[in-house]
């Protein structure tokens, strides 16, 4: 079973407090040639150190900032594998799945399942205000975009998985000897780590129902299929087709996508839609193609110390 394969004596939970004070300070190393490239083109030509995150992501070229940026989550997930190995003593597999080995097909349904929600949910926004979106492609920086999306951030996101739906996931658990804390908790500050982002300020904090029952989903997925597989297949597909397919002046990153949006950022039935409808079509597709039951049980029961030990 996924959380009990953290679920060790020996795993206490301070340990997982210092775990992640070691990944937070991987990824700081991993800011250091951003923040060098930032120094080296301000003093070079005379500017103003920036003071905002804005003013940092618009110094470069995007395909460069995005290069830059992503460096720091090779560097975290090197963190989660020194952390996991360590300090607790566990393989990576351990913290990826219950299966002897991560099963790839999984990972690559979810990730062609949401592409095609995705591309289709788009298709039918454009279709039905086309005024909204201008085509801004350009053949060359979009290829390198391709290029540099497709290694880093698949990267990025398994990292966040890895931390969230693994790490952090199994150290609730050993905390809580249940599932539904580890499942809620993980969630929380999923949620809460997008608190900063552009989109917040531009939408307002209803926008944070988006990010904390995205966390929800995936935690739910997780559980359920004993294994992160399927969470790090969504949420790969989820950020690189967004960064592709459309961009926009008060998004995280402005990126060289096939189009961009002009619309003026509101939050409405968009932000509510998928947490309400469109997850639970997921959840469905999920549980009839790779069995599911005992919902009650995956979700909310307790864990047998007894048992595993």
């Amino acid at each position: 079973m996924f959380l009990e394969q953290g679920i060790k004596p020996e795993n206490k939970f301070w340990k997982y407090l210092v775990g992640s004070l070691f990944i937070i300070a991987a990824s700081f190393v991993g800011q250091i040639p951003l923040t060098a490239a930032v120094f080296y083109k301000a003093f070079s030509e005379g500017k103003a150190f920036p003071t905002t995150n804005d003013g940092v992501m618009k110094m470069f070229e995007s395909n460069i900032t995005l290069f830059l940026v992503m460096i720091s989550f090779v560097f975290a997930l090197a963190g989660v594998y020194f952390v996991v190995k360590f300090i607790h003593h566990q393989t990576l597999l351990s913290v990826t799945t219950a299966r002897p080995k991560t099963d790839w097909k999984r990972i690559w349904f979810s990730f062609f399942l949401w592409t095609f929600i995705s591309l289709l949910s788009f298709f039918i926004v454009y279709i039905s205000s086309p005024e909204k979106f201008v085509l801004s492609f350009r053949l060359i920086p979009f290829l390198i975009l391709v290029v540099v999306g497709s290694i880093l951030i698949p990267i990025q996101t398994s990292t966040e998985e890895y931390v969230f739906r693994g790490y952090l996931m199994q150290g609730f658990a050993n905390l809580a000897r249940n599932r539904w804390f580890p499942l809620v908790m993980t969630s929380v500050i999923f949620g809460s780590m997008h608190w900063f982002n552009p989109e917040v300020g531009k939408m307002g904090n209803i926008v944070m129902i988006y990010y904390i029952g995205t966390g929800l989903f995936l935690g739910v997925i997780t559980l359920m299929d004993e294994g992160m597989e399927l969470a790090l297949g969504f949420h790969a597909a989820n950020n690189l087709v967004g960064a592709l397919l459309v961009t926009s002046d008060w998004t995280v990153f402005q990126t060289h996508s096939i189009f961009r949006d002009l619309s003026d950022p509101s939050a409405g039935i968009d932000v509510i839609l998928p947490v309400v409808i469109i997850y639970p079509i997921l959840l469905f597709i999920f549980s009839k193609k790779y069995g599911w039951t005992n919902w009650k049980e995956k979700l909310t029961g307790n864990i047998n110390v007894q048992e595993i030990q």
